[in-house]
């Protein structure tokens, strides 16, 4: 499993739009994205970079810590 620390989210619709952005990725699976915390947590099936993880979660508007 790995985990991301995500700045800006606040609300269920963040945790939905950043739940389905990094379920878009290939190579990432189910993924959990915890408000409270502020983090997402996933398995990868195959390596993914960090900069296609803080691309994708950039371009919806949230910041990776």
């Amino acid at each position: 499993m790995t985990t991301v620390k995500i700045k800006g989210m606040s609300c269920g619709h963040c945790t939905a739009s950043v739940t389905k952005a990094l379920s878009g990725i290939d190579g990432i699976i189910n993924v959990q994205v915890d408000l409270g915390k502020g983090e997402a947590v996933f398995e990868e099936t195959k390596p993914v970079s960090a900069e296609k993880i803080k691309t994708v979660i950039s371009s919806i508007g949230f910041e990776i810590e």
